[in-house]
């Protein structure tokens, strides 16, 4: 999607916003002992009071959000049998439309005491996030977004989940063009100002790839090592680019 204008930007920052709200909410009631089903059912309130439609189930999800923990990388599917443990690495991933606009929004943190390693993928994922954000400039081809990612994940000692991707977003959930989160130069498309991007850095300690789980089709695995994302939707600019996934004041 291209945003032609300031409505559009504000039905966007909407959608952004909300899609925020209910990330932030699972987020802050993430701790030892709860249920992904728990905080899935939390998500699907906060979104159904603000109007949204959640957007996993329009693709078959079974679930409101998805909820990914320790070596699930993606697509996690929450349950009322998997528990959040102390240590745990969590990725909360929140996508949905308001009015005509949709935005998709996810984030990874540590619970309770989490080892150093973890703390650190954690850390390197963030820093990648903003890198990858820096790079993402009208007239610029895509790829340096996942060039900026790859390198700070080097830096830190980590690896790139290479079969998983950023995306346009706006107009509808996965819109043109992929944004690899790696130095991939075919991905030469050049960006344009107003065009609307889900970037989203999947950091891992060893796997270059995630593996389906074969069982329900949709969880994704780098099997033996953890793995976080932290995603946001953005509006391409000349300058820093717009991130409207954000809560408001």
């Amino acid at each position: 999607m291209i945003i032609k204008d300031q409505d559009q930007l504000e039905g966007l920052k909407a959608a952004g916003s909300a899609v925020a709200t209910a990330l932030h909410a699972m987020k802050a009631a993430t701790e030892p002992g709860i249920s992904t089903a728990e905080l899935d059912a939390i998500g699907t309130k906060v979104m159904k009071d603000l109007g949204v439609l959640p957007a996993p189930p329009t693709r078959g999800f079974p679930a409101d959000t998805c909820i990914s923990i320790n070596d699930v990388a993606a697509h996690g599917i929450p349950s009322k049998d998997t528990i959040v443990r102390d240590g745990d690495l969590v990725n909360i991933d929140v996508s949905g439309r308001l009015g005509e606009f949709w935005a998709d929004n996810g984030e990874s943190f540590t619970v309770g005491e989490a080892d150093p390693v973890a703390h650190a993928l954690v850390s390197a994922v963030h820093e990648a996030r903003v890198a990858g954000l820096t790079a993402a400039r009208a007239k610029k081809p895509v790829w340096r977004i996942g060039s900026a990612c790859e390198r700070v994940a080097r830096q830190r000692g980590f690896v790139i989940v290479r079969n998983l991707c950023g995306h346009g977003v706006g107009g509808d959930l996965w819109e043109p063009p992929q944004v690899p989160s790696y130095a991939d130069r075919s991905a030469n498309t050049r960006l344009r100002e107003g065009q609307v991007l889900a970037i989203e850095p999947f950091l891992s300690e060893t796997a270059n790839y995630a593996d389906d789980d074969e069982e329900d089709g949709w969880t994704l695995h780098t099997t033996g090592s953890r793995s976080v994302q932290v995603e946001h939707t953005i509006v391409v600019t000349k300058d820093e680019p717009i991130i409207v996934t954000v809560q408001p004041e």
